[in-house]
Formats: structure tokens, C-alpha cells, sequence
């Protein structure tokens, strides 16, 4: 069986599908069944400001999940190594998982998505095919530190959210377990260690976008 080599074009043509999929679309997943699928519905026992706190988290998580597909698409595009461009897009389908339950948990709270989602994954496609242009042993270790940074994120959100809304809480355990895991193969992989003042900018900018994406 031959297979067709795909022109750098047709590559943008590919990504550009696969990003009005994951901004307005049913991305593909890896069918795993949703976490929350064995918890009964908690919704109506929240509080207004319960429903309103758990909705706003969910919203950053999901703006969080649509940056994440488009950071891990951005260096499947320029990755060198084929290995490293599977373990990419593998990892992508996975945000696409968080993806859905995250967005199907904000229908459920009678919530919706952020209206910024475009300016996230457009900024991080950019920042994902750049550290992928840069090097491999870059473009991995700026994939665990972006886990690490989100796993740390969603121990936030475990924390202040009500113990009563065990489905959001079901996901975003989920979430954590997978995010550990992408980070920590992205240094087995042979990821570099992020200098400092990177990584200080990659969480000033994590806190711009989750800060807004709470209330937009």
C-alpha cells in the first residue's frame, strides 16, 4: 500500500480543518467513556453561585483544552522526528477527550464556551509551531511544562470547587491523571528543561487567558 506524502500546504489545509473541528466542531477522540458517566446528576442540588463558580471553571478548562490541541498540533506540523510528531498527535486526540467532556459539562450547567477560543488557539498553534521549528528536545520540554502548569491549575480548581458537583470533579480528576502522564512522557521522550524566564511568561500568559476566559 503506498501512502500519499502531503505537501506543507496541504498540512495547513489539514490544520486548518482540524481547528475550526476543535473551536466550532465534534473533534475526534479516543471514545474513552466520559468520566462522570456513573455520577448521578448533581446540577439541580447547586446553589446559583455553585452552578455559576463550577461553570466559570469548567469554561477555563475547556479554553485551556482548545490552547492544548493547538499546541500539540503546532508541533505535529514542524516536529522533525516522526516519533515525536505521533506522540503529538496522540496526545492531541486525549485534549480532544477533555475537550468534549468539558464542553458537554458546560451544556449540562447551562453554560457555554468562551467566545475567545479563536485568539487561544491561534496564539498557541503559533507558539506550538515555533518551539516545534526550534528543536525537538524544545518543543518537548515546553510540553511539560505547559502540563505542569496545568495540572497545577486543575488542583486549583479542586480545591475551591463544591464538593456537591462531583461530575465536573469526576473530569477534571480524569484530566489531571492524563496531563501528568503527557508531561512526564514528554521528558522521557527527551525534553529539555524550560529556561526560567519562560517559564514565568508561559504562566503570565496562562493567567491572562484563565482569568478572562472565566467571565467570557
Amino acid at each position: 500500500m503506498t501512502h500519499r506524502h502531503y505537501s506543507l500546504f496541504d498540512r495547513f489545509i489539514v490544520e486548518f480543518d482540524k481547528a475550526l473541528t476543535t473551536i466550532a466542531g465534534t473533534p475526534e477522540t479516543t471514545a474513552r467513556p466520559f468520566p462522570d458517566a456513573s455520577v448521578s446528576e448533581e446540577a439541580d442540588l447547586l446553589s446559583h453561585n455553585e452552578r455559576k463558580q463550577s461553570a466559570g471553571l469548567m469554561r477555563v478548562n475547556h479554553a485551556g483544552e482548545v490552547s492544548a490541541q493547538a499546541l500539540y498540533q503546532g508541533q505535529a506540523l514542524t516536529a522533525k522526528l516522526p516519533t515525536v510528531r505521533t506522540a503529538m498527535e496522540a496526545a492531541a486526540r486525549e485534549e480532544n477527550d477533555h475537550l468534549v467532556w468539558c464542553q458537554q459539562r458546560l451544556e449540562s450547567l447551562s453554560s457555554h464556551t468562551s467566545v475567545l477560543n479563536p485568539l487561544w488557539y491561534i496564539g498557541s498553534f503559533t507558539i506550538g509551531a515555533i518551539a516545534g521549528k526550534v528543536g525537538d528536545k524544545w518543543s518537548l520540554g515546553f510540553v511539560a511544562e505547559t502540563e505542569k502548569q496545568v495540572v497545577k491549575h486543575l488542583d486549583s480548581h479542586l480545591l475551591i470547587m463544591s464538593d456537591k458537583d462531583k461530575r465536573s470533579r469526576a473530569i477534571l480528576s480524569q484530566m489531571k491523571i492524563d496531563e501528568q502522564r503527557h508531561g512526564t512522557a514528554a521528558l522521557e521522550a527527551g525534553g529539555a528543561v524550560l529556561p526560567q524566564p519562560v517559564t514565568r511568561l508561559m504562566g503570565f500568559v496562562s493567567k491572562v487567558m484563565t482569568r478572562s476566559s472565566y467571565w467570557i
